[in-house]
């Protein structure tokens, strides 16, 4: 299994970073994942903003020179881990902006005849780790479901993947957050996971 983590957050002394190390820590250790790579959004300077004009077509995206290292990565990749926080009830516009150039039309999806496209990444899964400062029973508010729909129906569905795996941690500045357990918990996935 070939693994991509793409890391969303700016400081590497930090709660999101450590659950990076720990991701790496459990697949280093499991034998079924044979290579793993790392995309750091922030420390690469990837630019999120997205351009079009008479010389930069949305329809073109997916032919973007710039962004064929990462179109490599998505292809190479047979599992996506997603680590990064959640802001205002969503991903960091840093993700999102990954997100809006990377599952581009003719890459991630074809448009067909019919209601829905044909999704490209059949095949892959996801992990997302998300973490949050809001309190620990903050997943059942109908606010963070939306973050879940955000991901699973309208990205990863409509690009293919249904096999989605989320890690949601809140209440994660406070003394009783349970850090720790949590880091374990991540550690004891990626080095148990079996597909």
């Amino acid at each position: 299994m070939n693994l991509l983590i793409v890391y969303t957050y700016p400081n590497h002394k930090s709660l999101n970073y450590a659950f990076l190390q720990k991701v790496i820590a459990g697949s280093n250790e499991n034998t079924i994942i044979k290579d793993l790579q790392i995309l750091d959004l922030y420390e690469e300077n990837f630019d999120p903003v997205l351009v079009f004009n008479e010389h930069k077509r949305r329809r073109d995206m997916h032919l973007d020179p710039h962004l064929e290292k990462h179109r490599k990565q998505l292809t190479w990749a047979d599992k996506i881990v997603f680590i990064y926080p959640i802001w205002w009830g969503r991903p960091p516009a840093m993700l999102m902006g990954y997100i809006d150039q990377m599952f581009a039309s003719n890459f991630a999806y074809k448009d067909k005849k019919g209601l829905f496209p044909e999704g490209l990444l059949k095949g892959k899964s996801v992990v997302c780790i998300s973490t949050m400062k809001g309190p620990a029973n903050y997943p059942f508010l109908w606010l963070h479901n939306a973050h879940k729909i955000l991901m699973k129906r309208a990205l990863f569905n409509f690009v293919g993947i249904k096999k989605v795996k989320f890690f949601e941690f809140g209440n994660m500045e406070s003394p009783k957050g349970n850090q720790l357990k949590k880091l374990e918990k991540v550690y004891h996935y990626f080095k148990r996971l079996k597909d």
